[in-house]
């Protein structure tokens, strides 16, 4: 019964913050930070464990996989733009992925944070499955990667339309492979929101930033 329950009241939620943000169109207020947020509070104030939300929450997880998959349609969809493209995207994802990793170094150096955590903050930018694996192949800590990779994808989707709007960035190219190798799969998710050639540009920079950074972050550890 409360696996039902947390189910449909994770849907409940989430509809009802889209609607917020539809009509409050602010950074702040993107559906899935403000998602969060609420289920957060509910369990803490009925005193529910994660456990407990999990037993209806696993069947949202367990949806991640067809989610990924849809994406091939318009992937499909722009495949003769995403053709002409090929190298600009290849080129623009590889850069993003060593600002995406340099920036969590660099930050986690200056801030003199311990070792493991340094090593857990550089796969941020990718995947939650990649960057975990990563994390361990590195000497981080898996479980802490997926939070930071949860933070980038939500900071992703909600500022990355202000920055594109501040850079008068407007192109789908530019767009796309912005938030897919920046902020992974919430990323693509906004740019969905945006249109299905961004959608389709953003899920390729995604593939190929969880890639690059396979290889990437170890290099970046040596040096």
């Amino acid at each position: 019964m409360i696996g039902a329950s947390m189910l449909l009241w994770t849907i409940v939620v989430y509809m009802a913050m889209r609607k917020l943000y539809a009509r409050f169109y602010f950074p702040l207020l993107v559906p899935i930070a403000t998602s969060t947020v609420v289920i957060i509070i509910t369990l803490s104030l009925f005193h529910l464990s994660y456990e407990q939300y999990m037993v209806g929450g696993k069947w949202l997880v367990h949806l991640l996989g067809p989610a990924v998959v849809a994406l091939a349609l318009p992937l499909y969809q722009h495949r003769y733009t995403l053709k002409k493209f090929l190298w600009p995207l290849l080129c623009s994802t590889f850069f993003g992925t060593i600002i995406g990793i340099g920036s969590g170094l660099l930050l986690a150096r200056l801030f003199h944070l311990p070792e493991q955590v340094v090593r857990s903050i550089i796969p941020k930018s990718v995947t939650s499955p990649v960057a975990m694996d990563i994390a361990t192949l590195i000497g981080g800590i898996p479980t802490l990667a997926a939070v930071y990779v949860m933070v980038a994808g939500i900071f992703g989707a909600m500022f990355g339309p202000t920055i594109f709007q501040r850079l008068r960035l407007n192109t789908a190219l530019g767009i796309g492979s912005g938030l897919g190798s920046a902020s992974h799969g919430i990323g693509t998710a906004k740019a969905l929101e945006m249109g299905k050639k961004e959608a389709a540009i953003s899920s390729v920079a995604m593939t190929l930033s969880a890639i690059f950074a396979s290889l990437l972050c170890p290099l970046l550890l040596l040096l």
